[in-house]
């Protein structure tokens, strides 16, 4: 039996990004795509729970199955999942999304948020991003990147509970060096809402930051990403910090 993916992302379901990722998939096996009616990003891991969801058939070719979701990507999962997918998926794959969701980004992003909700419901899970917001972005150079990866989780199951953080650089295919496994980068967004007032006269804020890296670890997403690797971190929706247990001991009480 040929594998299944379900795929989605957090830009759209017209997106370049999502349409090159469902035709390398399609290399491998069947291919349905549950992605999100409209723009969806910085919404991490939210869920729709005070309105229906309505789904739209864009596509249904046997070999890949097209549909848009107006939810999150959560819901896209969700609802791929559930209604959509004739059995579980062999993987689920999100992107490819415009810009990079290294470091802590991972925490906002709705492409991860879709990836973490797959690995809730114990399906294998990969988020890809390119370094590149340009809406013109040429995704062609993340498709051997990609095949390797897809190639390679097929063979090579991850372990339980675990799913993947995929950042491509903004480099040719020519030019990028190879994919390392990494850790986060420990970073911060130093975010500011900006104030300022519409042609009526009313005041609104826009939301601005810099993003603040100061951990260039040789082991790190980052430094793999300036050095032309695409990086590969491992994540888990467990989000206990283990090490502080022993360490917070003191905060037991019986009575």
């Amino acid at each position: 039996m040929e594998p299944l993916f379900l795929i989605t992302n957090d830009d759209g379901h017209a997106s370049p990004g999502l349409h090159l990722l469902a035709q390398v998939a399609q290399e491998f096996g069947e291919v349905v795509v549950m992605a999100p009616e409209h723009n969806a990003s910085g919404v991490a891991a939210s869920i729709t729970c005070s309105r229906p969801l309505r789904v739209r058939v864009i596509d249904e070719s046997p070999r890949c199955r097209r549909f848009a979701c107006d939810g999150t990507p959560a819901d896209c999962v969700k609802m791929g999942l559930e209604h959509f997918c004739h059995r579980k998926p062999d993987l689920v794959l999100s992107g490819i999304n415009y810009g990079s969701n290294a470091s802590i980004n991972i925490i906002y992003s709705g492409t991860m948020g879709a990836v973490l909700e797959a690995c809730l419901n114990g399906c294998q899970a990969i988020g890809f991003s390119l370094l590149n917001h340009n809406p013109a972005a040429d995704f062609e150079a993340c498709a051997p990147s990609i095949r390797h990866l897809l190639r390679q989780v097929l063979e090579h199951p991850l372990p339980e509970w675990t799913a993947l953080n995929v950042n491509i650089p903004r480099l040719p295919a020519d030019q990028i060096k190879g994919i390392k496994v990494c850790r986060q980068a420990r970073a911060v967004w130093n975010d500011s809402l900006e104030p300022r007032t519409d042609p009526h006269g009313r005041p609104y804020w826009w939301m601005t930051g810099k993003f603040i890296c100061n951990d260039m670890g040789a082991d790190t997403d980052q430094k793999a990403l300036e050095d032309g690797f695409v990086s590969v971190v491992p994540v888990r929706p467990d989000m206990t910090d283990h090490p502080a247990i022993a360490q917070l001991q003191h905060l037991t009480l019986s009575k």
